[in-house]
């Protein structure tokens, strides 16, 4: 699967549902690269959608 953005919340919901399909991917592996990918993406989008006080 290719990602570019997260963005829209049904973006961020759809990601993570992946994410928790993909936890335990071997590093490395397509499923351990689009993990990471998702992983970079999901923090963006936290960062910029719920900072920090």
């Amino acid at each position: 699967m290719q990602y570019e953005f997260l963005r829209t919340e049904a973006d961020y919901d759809q990601a993570l549902k992946r994410l928790e399909a993909l936890t335990g991917a071997p590093p490395g592996s397509p499923e351990g690269d689009e993990l990471q990918a998702l992983l970079e993406l999901i923090s963006a989008y936290e960062d910029d959608h719920f900072p920090e006080d």
